[in-house]
């Protein structure tokens, strides 16, 4: 195993917890990539991982793309993530998600949790009955509930995007997109993809999940390994990351790869490259499917659903259109361009830390001494 430090050095990490609580069994692993431009805001994953080192792995890799997915997107948010180590469908409880809390909550605001794979809002508002620093919780309580829909807003706002500057196309009518997890981002990308008049196809590990995308939208069904070969417009990767890899690339016979999964790039220099090697146009995950971030954000100063949407489906739009320009203009992959974007802003940021100002609480209001 790679030393801890070392790790966190490569990635640029600014700090990592690791929590545990022998009586509620909560085994967790809280990572701060870069607060910059703000508190540190990302969704908490519960998983059955393999090892504790995948667990470390995966908080790492998914804290750092969140710093870049909320730069990239404009907010005043730093990056962020926490893992919880476990079977979400069988170790799920009040108090393992309370004693979790109490661990955000000691983080003193440097780090703001939400829903994400393996959690749901039920879960976030267990950890509110410990900590104010959680986003995601359910409408009813003020919050923003199910980000899903944002998410998947912004993902079908960003196909539009690539399909126009790709295939010089202003619509998704008609076209063959492949729907690699159709659980909760990717059932509400197939309603929207089905309300554009695209073909879909879809696979997902979960047959009930594929019965009721099948069922609700005509899609139809192929096999899990069989979407890499699929004569489809556009591949869509929206469950777990590195789908993109050195098997996987060469069998596509796509021309977009555009979806909301998160490290959908196994190694991301190399097979960006890759991709565009092949003439596919690859949309950076970290900005196509920000919309989640946007909706949780949102919350922050106060929710309106109507802007959070409209933020999600107009920045998404545009911000992919402008990372296509700067690839084009730099001759580099859209990886590339998209980290230049997001780094400058986190660049420019700081550059106003050098002008003191009253200091401000986490929830991004200025006291008043």
């Amino acid at each position: 195993m790679i030393p801890i430090f070392k790790q966190m050095e490569s990635k640029e990490h600014e700090e990592l917890v690791f929590c545990h609580d022998q009586e509620t069994g909560l085994k967790a692993i809280i990572a701060v990539h870069d607060t910059t431009i703000g508190p540190a805001l990302g969704g908490c994953r519960m998983w059955n991982y393999e090892t504790e080192e995948d667990a470390l792995k995966d908080v790492l890799r998914l804290s750092r793309g969140m710093s870049y997915k909320a730069a990239i997107a404009g907010l005043n948010l730093g990056g962020g993530k926490a893992v919880i180590i476990g079977n979400s469908k069988k170790q799920k409880n009040e108090l393992l998600f309370r004693s979790f809390g109490r661990f955000v909550q000691g983080l003193a605001g440097r780090y703001i949790t939400a829903e994400d794979v393996g959690t749901s809002v039920k879960d976030m508002e267990w950890v509110r009955m410990e900590t104010r620093y959680v986003t995601g919780i359910s409408r009813a309580l003020g919050g923003s509930g199910d980000p899903s829909p944002v998410t998947a807003l912004g993902t079908c706002s960003g196909m539009k995007a690539t399909v126009k500057k790709h295939l010089g196309k202003d619509t998704l009518f008609g076209l063959n997109i492949g729907i690699q997890g159709v659980g909760h981002v990717g059932y509400h990308l197939c309603n929207f993809l089905k309300k554009e008049g695209a073909n879909l196809f879809v696979t997902d590990i979960d047959n009930k999940s594929i019965e009721r995308v099948v069922n609700e939208f005509g899609a139809k069904p192929i096999g899990l390994d069989d979407i890499y070969d699929a004569d489809i417009d556009i591949y869509a990767p929206c469950a777990l990351g590195a789908t993109l890899n050195d098997d996987t690339i060469p069998r596509l016979r796509c021309s977009i790869v555009a979806g909301a999964a998160n490290n959908q790039l196994k190694k991301e220099s190399i097979h960006s490259q890759m991709l565009k090697d092949r003439d596919i146009l690859y949309a950076p995950d970290y900005a196509i499917n920000a919309g989640g971030l946007i909706n949780v954000a949102n919350e922050i100063d106060g929710y309106n659903r109507d802007r959070a949407f409209r933020q999600a489906e107009d920045g998404i739009y545009d911000t992919l259109l402008a990372i296509y320009k700067r690839s084009e203009d730099d001759g580099v992959t859209t990886h590339a361009a998209a980290l230049k974007v997001a780094e400058k802003r986190m660049e420019d940021v700081s550059k106003l830390k050098n002008i003191y100002l009253p200091k401000k609480n986490v929830m991004g209001r200025r006291d008043n001494n």
